[in-house]
């Protein structure tokens, strides 16, 4: 797998801009990678914020990165903003270094910023190992994909649109 720049910007949620390597000097970074403006990104809003919250206390950095700007963000997640973290990539600088082709997308970087597992579009097969590997890696409990109530796969859309 990739490699990402380790001086690659990054955006937290009405915070100071950081490098990505400040931000995985102590902890794997796991993403959920949603367009806050696509249909398709909301159906997987309640699934994803479930498998965050399953790595919240982790030895991970847990987040939605959405592409779209502070504002967006918050209307988007809505009392979602104050629970999770999030990253904004309006200029989806982010989306482009790390090679997602389709959103929503799963990520997981690791300390040396490489691509550990990137799962696009929402299929729980396609999600499953990304996420059972990054529990493996963190030795904490695994997600359960499916559950009920989660959307049933589907194709996403184009990252870069």
């Amino acid at each position: 797998m990739a490699t990402l720049p380790s001086d690659l910007v990054v955006r937290p949620l009405h915070a100071k801009e950081r490098q990505l390597g400040e931000q995985l000097t102590l902890f794997h970074l796991a993403l959920v990678v949603l367009d806050p403006y696509t249909h398709e990104s909301s159906w997987l809003l309640d699934t994803a914020a479930r498998i965050l919250r399953n790595f919240a206390d982790a030895d991970c950095r847990a987040a939605f990165l959405l592409t779209c700007d502070d504002a967006g963000a918050r209307q988007f997640l809505g009392p979602l903003a104050d629970e999770l973290m999030c990253f904004v990539d309006p200029d989806r600088e982010f989306v482009k270094a790390v090679g997602v082709s389709e959103l929503p997308a799963f990520v997981h970087l690791a300390h040396d910023c490489s691509v550990v597992g990137i799962a696009e579009g929402w299929d729980p097969e396609t999600w499953r190992p990304i996420l059972e590997n990054l529990a493996d890696v963190m030795s904490w409990i695994r997600p359960v994909v499916p559950k009920t109530g989660d959307p049933v796969p589907f194709a996403g859309t184009p990252a870069l649109a």
